[in-house]
């Protein structure tokens, strides 16, 4: 039975998995919900394996294959507390290394080379690679890290809501239309709140993004502190000889007019996504495994 490689890019808001052959060619794709193994590790890895059993459908092979595949599984949280030792020994494959979601990205954007990434989705991570040397900025998590990521974005619409309904802050429409999805009742906004995922808040963020482009004030100024953030990350990057540097995330494109002029002629394209790149570290980390182990 040949032996396949599994890469797993896990997000706060959704997981992707591919399947591929021992020469790292991608056989089949698939997605499931959110894999933050800081926040829901059971959740997480419920989606991972769906993830990965849906790689395997898409790919036309059997999903009970990937109980014998080796896997790179690219998540948030992969610097802090137990989290990876309690998720990596439940995994379900023969073997798995849980890394950075930051360390498959970079690997995905500028492959073994030196380069840099900005993560900038439901939470941030910058991670920079000169030589053999990859240093790592950021990606503490949601509850005292991740400045200007998504979550921290649509943390803070929320927050703006309650103070307008108060009356210590303007409201606007941004703020107007949080209130009215929760039926103008600051109520529900707070239940919502208080057991809401980092996820669930990331979802707010393009609202505000959609607000500012429109000149909404409150929008305009979570934004300009959020990309005021992101500089400053940004500026610790070029400050290890970071000299070029992919944005990356769901929230990368929306972010660049945002950020300051003197990073601008920084910014280049990826060549391939972070999923790509969870399955070229596998192929590589695992290429020493015999042909149709099991």
């Amino acid at each position: 039975m040949t032996s396949y490689l599994i890469g797993i890019d896990g997000g706060g808001t959704s997981c992707r998995a591919a399947v591929a052959d021992p020469e790292g060619r991608i056989l089949g794709r698939a997605k499931s919900g959110p894999a933050n193994i800081l926040t829901d590790p059971e959740t997480a890895l419920k989606n991972i394996a769906d993830a990965a059993r849906g790689a395997f459908k898409d790919g036309g092979l059997n999903p009970a294959g990937i109980a014998a595949a080796y896997a790179i599984v690219g998540v948030a949280g992969h610097n802090v507390g137990d989290a990876v030792h309690i998720v990596g020994r439940r995994l379900p494959f023969a073997a798995a290394d849980i890394e950075s979601d930051g360390l498959i990205a970079l690997e995905g954007a500028v492959g073994d080379i030196d380069g840099a990434v900005a993560i900038l989705g439901t939470g941030a991570i910058y991670i920079a690679r000169r030589g053999d040397a990859v240093r790592t900025i950021g990606g503490w998590g949601f509850t005292i890290g991740d400045h200007g990521s998504g979550a921290r974005i649509g943390h803070a619409l929320l927050q703006e809501t309650l103070l307008a309904y108060d009356g210590i802050h303007a409201a606007s429409a941004v703020t107007d239309s949080v209130l009215s999805e929760f039926n103008d009742d600051p109520r529900r906004l707070v239940d919502f709140a208080r057991l809401a995922k980092p996820g669930e808040f990331g979802r707010y963020a393009p609202r505000v993004f959609e607000f500012a482009v429109g000149g909404d004030p409150v929008s305009t100024r979570l934004l300009k502190s959020s990309a005021a953030m992101v500089d400053e990350a940004l500026d610790a990057l070029v400050s290890k000889e970071a000299r070029k540097i992919c944005l990356l995330g769901g929230l990368a494109p929306l972010y660049r007019p945002w950020l300051a002029d003197r990073h601008q002629r920084l910014f280049v394209e990826a060549k391939a996504d972070a999923l790509t790149g969870a399955v070229a570290l596998a192929t590589r980390r695992f290429s020493h495994r015999p042909r149709g182990m099991t």
